[in-house]
């Protein structure tokens, strides 16, 4: 039982990048944690109008904004890492 859940979730990880590994690193959990929330207020128009009149900004200014804080949403990538990959 152990074994195919390992093998589910390793396939996972393969598949879809935002899930991880043990070698994801904090940042890099961060980073797609925000980016993946920033896709998502921009795809769903009700979550961006209530962002909208909650913030008192335009929906394409707010879109604007989420869009540009994809590039990088956590800052610059820490000294100490290095990109093996």
């Amino acid at each position: 039982m152990a074994s195919t859940l390992q093998s589910q979730l390793e396939h996972l990880q393969s598949k879809y990048h935002g899930t991880g590994n043990a070698d994801t690193t904090k940042y890099e959990w961060a980073t797609n944690m925000k980016r993946d929330s920033n896709a998502s207020y921009i795809g769903h128009d009700a979550l961006l109008t209530y962002f909208s009149v909650g913030l008192n900004e335009s929906k394409e200014r707010l879109r604007l904004k989420f869009l540009d804080n994809m590039i990088q949403p956590c800052g610059p990538k820490p000294e100490g890492e290095d990109d093996s990959e």
